[in-house]
């Protein structure tokens, strides 16, 4: 049984995630990387929201049932792992999560209720966090396991509440609730009510912006952000000029011009 259902409403799409037990396992990662890869490709497609299926829950966390079978199974064929040998070849969930960082749309986590772990680590992929308020946590209990975030959850957490912050919460294996992970800025907005249409209403907001405009910011704030400076600045003032002869700024700012306009009420879209 599918794990994930998808509706449009226009260029929005809704995923809904709904899992067996709860916790995420390798066919949700496999039911995302198609999903997501199918959503990226569509140009009609201009946002991505991702909620959970059913009450109080968005993803639990990863299945520790399928991670102790992974334990076994390495331990078995005698596996050994070091930093002086380092693993850099993709997995399905790096992909996943990647995408949701860099596609040219924007990706919204619809928090209905309990993220942690993965479940966390995939809303920290995303490029907004809004959360329903509520008594569910979210956070990265690895360490109480004795394993560590495997999924970014501890190189991401750290550029959003410090390195601080991060070292004590993850090493504590610490979760919060909605309202002290915005405080923290683990998450951009808390709702009294559901979710889901607060995310909506954002989601049409980006997705009327330019389109050239709103990917070339997301890959600078993103992406270019991780390099050295005079890097990140080389590339902004190339995708500057980009946008300039585009034909969406041309319009924009005549439409400003024409109108006499102040720069914040222009309208978007056509």
């Amino acid at each position: 049984m599918p794990q994930l259902s998808v509706r449009r409403e226009g260029s929005v799409a809704i995923v809904t995630i709904t899992l067996p037990d709860q916790f995420m396992t390798d066919d949700t990662v496999s039911e995302l990387n198609a999903v997501t890869e199918e959503l990226d490709r569509d140009e009609s497609c201009r946002a991505m929201v991702f909620t959970g299926g059913e009450e109080g829950v968005f993803i639990r966390h990863f299945s520790v049932k399928v991670l102790a079978e992974m334990s076994d199974n390495l331990r078995a064929r005698g596996k050994t792992f070091s930093d002086q040998k380092l693993l850099d070849r993709d997995r399905e969930l790096d992909v996943v999560f990647r995408r949701l960082a860099t596609t040219p749309k924007i990706t919204i986590a619809a928090i209905n209720g309990f993220a942690m772990g993965g479940g966390f680590e995939f809303c920290l992929s995303c490029d907004l966090r809004i959360v329903q308020d509520g008594e569910h946590t979210l956070g990265l209990p690895e360490a109480k396991l004795g394993i560590l975030p495997g999924g970014g959850g501890t190189q991401k957490l750290g550029r959003l509440v410090g390195q601080a912050r991060a070292l004590e919460m993850v090493l504590r294996g610490r979760t919060v609730p909605p309202r002290e992970a915005l405080a923290l800025g683990m998450v951009h907005e808390v709702t009294d009510g559901p979710v889901l249409p607060r995310a909506l209403e954002l989601a049409r907001e980006y997705a009327a912006m330019a389109p050239l405009a709103f990917a070339h910011i997301k890959r600078l704030l993103r992406i270019e952000l991780e390099k050295p400076l005079e890097e990140g600045l080389v590339m902004e003032r190339t995708l500057f000029l980009d946008l300039l002869v585009s034909d969406d700024a041309n319009k924009l700012m005549k439409r400003m011009n024409d109108g006499n306009l102040d720069i914040r009420d222009v309208p978007q879209g056509d």
